[in-house]
């Protein structure tokens, strides 16, 4: 499904993605894992249209995406959600993920004006995405709560919400489990693991190993922005490079 080659992004002589080349297959979970500051975000905001490459290609369904805009990105089926959550905070649930799937309909300034029956069309048709996703991630009962008012591990569910509202074959989802606690963590991972079994491709980024090594199908593993492995769970926290630049030498990781 993605398939990028020779990946490069650098900033003056800095380079935060040096030469990274992995695909990533569908209908899998996909993580990528390294120290802080080992290129992880770069390498999402390169792929979701964030920033353009310095060099590399990044090809999607066939297609090239490198350089890019955003929305264009997302409308070829690409969402992506933020280590901080970002929504609408005096909105409501609901009206945050009406805004989702805006992007798949066709009115423009004028049906606004007119209040065309095509607008009258696609305000439905964001509704009923906005409360089908609601309803996959089991926050039915919280869409007309304003997001002020929801709590961290909620706030991460309608982000979820908000990116499959837009109707992804792929989600990149940046460090889903940060801030909330095991039981949490443990309801999310289930969720990521929903998301696969309904057809939507995912690409993680995520600290919380044992969840990682529980989840992913496949592991990339970068350090000072070079790609240094990468495989199945198992190959992972065996290869020697890895534990070494990022389990730490006497670190024990349960599969």
């Amino acid at each position: 499904m993605l398939k990028i080659d020779g990946l490069t992004k650098r900033f003056g002589g800095l380079a935060a993605v040096n030469d990274v080349s992995v695909e990533f297959g569908a209908n899998q979970i996909n993580a990528i894992i390294g120290p802080n500051g080992a290129g992880k975000t770069t390498f999402f905001n390169l792929v979701a249209g964030a920033m353009p490459p310095t060099e590399g290609t990044i090809v999607f369904n066939g297609q090239s995406i490198a350089g890019k805009a955003p929305d264009a990105i997302a409308r070829m089926g690409i969402a992506r959600t933020f280590q901080t959550t970002m929504l609408f905070e005096e909105s409501t649930v609901l009206d945050n993920l009406i805004v989702g799937h805006r992007l798949r309909t066709q009115s423009r300034l004028w049906d606004v004006i007119v209040n065309s029956k095509r607008l009258r069309a696609d305000e439905k048709r964001c509704r009923e995405k906005a409360e089908e996703v609601l309803d996959f991630v089991g926050l039915s009962h919280v869409a007309q709560r304003y997001i002020a008012d929801t709590s961290q591990e909620e706030r991460k569910r309608v982000a979820f919400a908000l990116a499959l509202a837009t109707d992804p074959q792929l989600v990149l989802l940046d460090e889903p489990a940060g801030g909330i606690n095991p039981e949490e963590t443990d309801s999310l991972a289930q969720m990521i693991r929903k998301m696969v079994d309904h057809g939507v491709t995912v690409c993680l980024i995520e600290h919380k190993m044992d969840m990682i090594m529980r989840l992913a199908d496949k592991i990339m593993v970068l350090d000072h922005g070079e790609k240094i492995a990468e495989g199945t769970p198992e190959q992972i926290k065996n290869d020697p490079v890895v534990i070494e630049a990022y389990l730490g030498s006497d670190q024990d990781v349960e599969a």
